[in-house]
C-alpha cells in the first residue's frame, strides 16, 4: 500500500462517517477488513509513522489550545484524530500547528480531537482477519520526548503568543 492509498482510505471512511470519530473508526475497521492481512499491516505502518511524526511539542501545544488542556493520553488520541482529518490537515498541522486555525472548518471539543479508536483500527482488522494479534510493525518507535522545545501548556498568555491564530479562533481566553 502506498501513501496515496493510505490517505484515500482515511478520507473515504471519514467522509462516510460525517465527522463522527467513533463511526469513522468503525468504518475504517470494516474497510480494512476488505484487504488482505499484509495490506492491513502496511496501513498500520503508514498510520504509526505519521503518529510518531506528530509527536512534537508544538502540536501538543496546539492540542492544548483546542482541547482546553491536553494530558499525555489526550495528546495521543489527538494525534490519531489529526491523522483521521486527512492528508492536507495532517501535513499542514505538522508543518505549522498554528495553521489549524485555517485548516479546520470547526472544532467541537465534545467530539473532535479524540481519535483513540482510529489508533486501534488496523489492529482490530488484522486480528479479525487472521485470528492473531498483529506482529511488530518493524518501524522505529516514537522518540522518548516530543520533538522541539518543551514549554508549559498552563499559561494561556504563552499559548496565545505561540499560536495566535489558533488562540483567536478556538482559545479559551
Amino acid at each position: 500500500m502506498d501513501e496515496t492509498e493510505f490517505w484515500e482510505i482515511i478520507d473515504s471512511t471519514r467522509e462516510a462517517a460525517e465527522g463522527d470519530p467513533e463511526d469513522h473508526a468503525d468504518l475504517l475497521v470494516e474497510r480494512l477488513m476488505q484487504l488482505d492481512p499484509d495490506s492491513v499491516l502496511d496501513f498500520a505502518r503508514h498510520f504509526e509513522a505519521r503518529y510518531n511524526r506528530a509527536y512534537t511539542w508544538d502540536l501538543w501545544g496546539a492540542a492544548a489550545v483546542l482541547l482546553g488542556g491536553a494530558s499525555d493520553d489526550a495528546f495521543d488520541y489527538f494525534r490519531c484524530w489529526l491523522i483521521g482529518q486527512g492528508r492536507e490537515v495532517f501535513e499542514g498541522a505538522v508543518h505549522e500547528p498554528d495553521a489549524l486555525a485555517e485548516l479546520l472548518e470547526d472544532f467541537d471539543d465534545d467530539i473532535d480531537g479524540d481519535g483513540e479508536e482510529l489508533g486501534y483500527a488496523a489492529d482490530e482488522a488484522y486480528e479479525a482477519l487472521t485470528g492473531v494479534v498483529a506482529p511488530d510493525l518493524g518501524i522505529a518507535p516514537q522518540p522518548a520526548e516530543p520533538v522541539g522545545t518543551p514549554f508549559g501548556f498552563d499559561d494561556d498568555a504563552a499559548l496565545a503568543r505561540r499560536f495566535p491564530r489558533l488562540w483567536e479562533r478556538f482559545g479559551s481566553g
